[in-house]
């Protein structure tokens, strides 16, 4: 943990730092210049590396005088077959039956193997079939996997890395490394010692049907340096790392698992290219390397000799000419390059005499062994031969540990394939991988959310993270139509289309476009402007022809569900694109290439420890969540958590009712009751105040005239939003308008809509349209309070209504949503919410018994808001949880989102101090602040400058400058009935579950 601290700190302080500054100084065009484009893929410009000396070179498990005796000791005890038994690392799958394992009981019995190289299987089983061998074993085994990815390269129930090529966009070395740890551990977890990793192919051959994705790209440094701190990674942990495929397998056009490729270039070539990353790697510390099966003629001069056998390869260039001194594995045996070349037992015997340490994946132990035998017996292998190479391994055994048995604990390794942390990685390496190959006009960002946006799938994988993803941003409409004239007919009526181009996850499945999908992608950009993002390997969207008509296109690389929240992300500015390609798309779209751009500050997505916030201590919400759900305290509930810019936390408990038919969703809107006070008249009045239109001295008589001669004309605007104005809680306008039977009367209400009743208070019922007027005569008609003291009141925000919608020339609900929501992207905000959602999406309220007979479901609970029509300012409000914390993040950011100025941070600072604290008024200019002595709103564990408001209905928005933190909980507690009592209050869940956010800080 002390690592990861200290790892996460780091690139906290790197995330914070860039976004600080881009609060500061606001969005910026995009830096048009990506790298230099290469003279040579294959970045010949430099030549060949130079190697330090040997003994400069670094180490990560050094010699020492008592693994020499060890292997000494064990090798003199050995019987010849038992020497030759440890050159042989036999295939091992733990998904197979019975018959498969006692075979492998067979060879470590009689045949005295050295180690065995795990496929396809689960982790607990193969942690179980590796104490079983174990056990067996008179010299602990080697064991090894194969995971470029991580175990789930092999095995199911495991953690999924991002490929390689992925990877290659990295320019955080860092993050590379710390992928390379966390595979390791997962491997030492279940009993390996050897990860087969890094690939150090240098895919300089686009067609290359084996290697692709699976390198790290095709210029030599990029391949080098992340190659090196890969294997940092998993080598700090105390696995080996295996450098393959030597000499170099990307620049061909066979998979020699089936047939044997060939490469043609000179010496002087493969030096300069496929050799450096093994010579830098070699100072570095690599512990071993693996022969791949090749033909390369200009280090071999027999015709069609493989690689992996020739003795030229193996010995006379990688030990002696490149001096590498540790561990030499062949390729698999098995593979067709080679076992067609010659049959088992004679290949193995040529890979041993070719200078190979360990033969990986022999297909006859047993033949292979008696043919080494035979050749030691007839002197064609030398006793020193056979000991360098056997005491080599048991020296390295002993480095590993295994001079004593080894025995996995098989408890808790499922737990440890899945861990919190793994996750914020995941997301970090997306944030840096993911990179911006073209932004004409710097369409990139999408800074207006105000323009009609559409989405259109291509390719026949999963999309659902990338569509949710960007509609959390703005309103985004999925066309679906594959006729291309049809299409554009209905695209007409956006202004801006996005593509997301979405294929298999899966490492061996094509990425290829379809000619269909190329004439629509085609059709589209001539009539529109076009984002495409490609969800795939970077080589598949060389295909399209002509990328003319496209105003942006971004590499997204894969399409695992991160990458599509990510790749969402980038394209509205909450992260920046900084991946630059590690392969060629086309003449435009090179190597190295990418693009950034300031990120706007609008709310992002990302794992908890990324923000310094602890997963663990987080998931204790659950409970409290439950706890209030079982209690009958509320049927349900939504909960956000941000920090920093990015949601954490987001998740929906319980049902919309306590008949459990409808689950809530984390986009159902609630009535936010009086949370409307901050959350929609507030801002508008901070704006006028910004502009210079409101003072807080005015008086109420010289910002409303019908206040004059009333006792309200000396209230000042500072008054007035403190509640410090001697003002009446509230008046229940609605019984005045009911019957001795509760049931509304006729004068005032009609069951339907007609003329002079347009006031509409419930699906059926219809106010008389003076009412609405009515209401606010009674307000200024009431009595003050004695005594000028601290006092909640709703007259406070309908006055205010009042004096926005007199500055600004429209209703209130217009008001906002023309200087805030839309430009803010908070689509599910809004007022009478039934004019735009349906029912269904719309937690219910209340079965209201008292005032409109009816269940209340998309109309304000509030009885004076309904009367108003339902737009007030002190309620009314509809939202979902992510909505609400735009707002907030918005207080947050002093005035400023998405790069837009809404208002000064000095206006925001005036607004958030509490000018009658000294008098025992705890509330801020509107925004009600933590309690000053025990009672309040907050939990007590949060700082006097954060800020927030609570609602009637069982809601509460909160966020804190100092632990940058935003808290959103809403719910629907008054359902079925207002008037019951308030157990969600009394309870404290709001403040219980604000005490667990603060626990959940791990850097304060």
């Amino acid at each position: 943990m002390q690592h990861y601290a200290k790892f996460l700190f780091l690139l906290f302080a790197i995330a914070f730092a860039v976004q600080c500054n881009s609060v500061k100084n606001g969005p910026s065009k995009t830096h048009s210049k990506s790298l230099p484009k290469p003279n040579t893929v294959s970045g010949e410009e430099d030549d060949v590396y130079i190697p330090v000396a040997k003994a400069d070179r670094k180490t990560f498990f050094k010699d020492t005088p008592a693994e020499q005796l060890w292997a000494d000791s064990v090798y003199n005890q050995m019987t010849l077959k038992e020497r030759i038994g440890q050159l042989f690392m036999v295939a091992a799958y733990s998904n197979k039956d019975s018959a498969h394992f006692n075979s492998l009981d067979r060879l470590i019995k009689n045949e005295s193997i050295g180690g065995l190289i795990f496929f396809q299987g689960g982790p607990v089983r193969q942690a179980k079939l590796t104490n079983r061998f174990q056990k067996q074993s008179k010299v602990p085994l080697f064991i090894g996997i194969d995971a470029e990815w991580g175990l789930n390269m092999r095995l199911d129930s495991t953690y999924k890395y991002p490929w390689n090529m992925t990877l290659g966009a990295v320019k955080n070395y860092a993050l590379i490394e710390e992928v390379g740890r966390q595979m390791a551990l997962e491997a030492k977890r279940i009993g390996c010692h050897f990860n087969f990793v890094p690939v150090l192919d240098i895919n300089t051959n686009p067609k290359n049907p084996i290697i692709g994705h699976r390198s790290f790209g095709e210029e030599k440094h990029n391949v080098t340096d992340h190659a090196v701190a890969l294997m940092k990674g998993v080598q700090s942990t105390g696995v080996f790392c295996t450098g393959k495929h030597f000499p170099g397998h990307g620049d061909t056009a066979t998979d020699s698992h089936h047939a044997l490729p060939q490469l043609l270039f000179d010496k002087e070539r493969i030096e300069r290219v496929e050799l450096y990353p093994y010579k830098k790697m070699f100072d570095e510390g690599l512990v071993s390397v693996m022969v791949a099966h090749l033909n390369i003629p200009s280090l071999e001069h027999r015709d069609g000799w493989p690689t992996s056998v020739s003795h030229s390869v193996v010995t006379n260039v990688l030990q002696d000419e490149l001096g590498f001194e540790g561990l030499i594995f062949t390729d698999a045996l098995n593979m067709k390059g080679a076992s067609k070349f010659m049959a088992p037992g004679e290949l193995d015997l040529e890979a041993f005499l070719a200078g190979n340490d360990i033969l990986l994946f022999p297909e006859n132990v047993p033949l292979a062994s008696e043919k080494i035998a035979t050749a030691y017996q007839n002197g064609l292998i030398s006793e020193n031969r056979l000991a360098q190479s056997v005491k080599k391994i048991l020296r390295y055994k002993y480095k590993i540990g295994l001079q004593k048995p080894q025995l996995v604990e098989e408890k808790g390794i499922p737990e440890a394939m899945f861990t919190p942390f793994k996750e914020a990685l995941h997301y970090q390496i997306y944030e840096n991988a993911i990179t911006l190959v073209k932004n004409q006009d710097d369409i990139l960002p999408i800074k207006d959310l105000r323009q009609k946006i559409a989405y259109i799938k291509l390719g026949d994988d999963q999309n659902t993270p990338f569509l949710q993803t960007l509609r959390k941003y703005t309103d985004i409409t999925e066309v679906v139509e594959s006729h291309p004239d049809t299409l554009n007919i209905r695209l007409k009526a956006f202004d801006l289309v996005i593509v997301g181009f979405h294929k298999s996850d899966r490492a061996w499945r094509k990425h290829d476009f379809s000619e269909a999908e190329l004439q629509l992608l085609d059709k589209i950009a001539q009539s529109n402007k076009v984002i495409l993002d490609g969800f795939v390997k970077p080589y598949a969207l060389s295909a399209v022809p002509s990328y003319e008509n496209i105003e942006a296109v971004v590499v997204s690389y894969q399409n695992s569900e991160i990458a599509q929240v990510v790749s969402a992300q980038v394209l509205f500015g909450a992260v920046e694109p900084k991946g630059k390609l590690p392969v060629t798309i086309n003449a435009e779209f090179h190597e190295g290439h990418g693009f950034n751009f300031t990120p706007l500050n609008r709310l992002g997505f990302t794992a908890p420890e990324n923000v310094g916030m602890s997963p663990t201590t987080l998931a204790r919400i659950d409970q409290v969540a439950q706890k209030a759900i079982d209690g009958a305290m509320t049927p349900g509930m939504q909960v956000l958590v941000a920090r920093r810019g990015k949601v954490i936390f987001h998740k929906a408990y319980g049902n919309q009712t306590y008949e459990a038919q409808t689950k809530v969703q984390p986009s159902d809107l609630y009535d936010v009751a009086s949370v409307t006070k901050i959350a929609a008249t507030l801002p508008l009045v901070m704006q006028l105040y910004d502009q210079g239109k409101l003072r807080l001295d005015q008086t109420l008589g010289e910002l409303l005239p019908e206040t004059k001669g009333t006792n309200k004309e000396a209230i000042t605007l500072k008054e007035l939003l403190s509640h410090y104005a001697r003002l009446q809680a509230w008046i229940p306008f609605y019984k005045a308008t009911l019957d001795a039977e509760k049931c509304p009367m006729p004068q005032y209400y009609s069951l339907g809509q007609k003329p002079g009743f347009e006031v509409q208070v419930s699906e059926n019922l219809y106010l008389k349209n003076e009412y609405k007027e009515s209401i606010f005569t009674q307000i200024l008609e009431s009595k003050l309070l004695d005594q000028k003291e601290y006092k909640y009141s709703d007259f406070t925000f309908i006055i205010l209504q009042r004096i926005v919608e007199k500055f600004m020339g429209k209703p209130l609900d217009e008001a906002i949503q023309t200087n805030f929501y839309q430009s803010m992207g908070l689509s599910s905000a809004r007022f009478n919410p039934l004019h735009k959602f349906d029912a269904r999406n719309i937690a219910p309220t209340e079965i209201d018994n008292y005032f409109r007979q009816t269940w209340i479901q998309g109309y304000v609970h509030d009885m004076a808001a309904a009367m108003m029509g339902g737009v007030a300012g002190h309620a009314g409000l509809f939202s979902n949880s992510l909505d609400m914390a735009k707002i907030m993040q918005l207080y947050l950011q002093q005035g400023n989102y998405g790069g837009i100025h809404y208002f000064s941070p000095e206006t925001f600072t005036t607004f958030n101090t509490c000018h009658y604290c000294a008098d025992g008024n705890r509330r801020g200019l509107g925004f009600d602040k933590p309690q000053l002595g025990k009672e309040g709103p907050t939990c007590g564990c949060v700082s006097m400058q954060s800020f927030g408001h609570t609602g009637f209905t069982g809601t509460m928005v909160w966020a804190d400058p100092v632990s940058e933190i935003v808290y959103v909980f809403l719910s629907n507690r008054t359902f079925p009935d207002s008037n019951a009592p308030n157990k969600l209050s009394k309870e404290n869940i709001r403040e219980d579950i604000q005490k667990i956010i603060q626990e959940a800080i791990l850097d304060r």
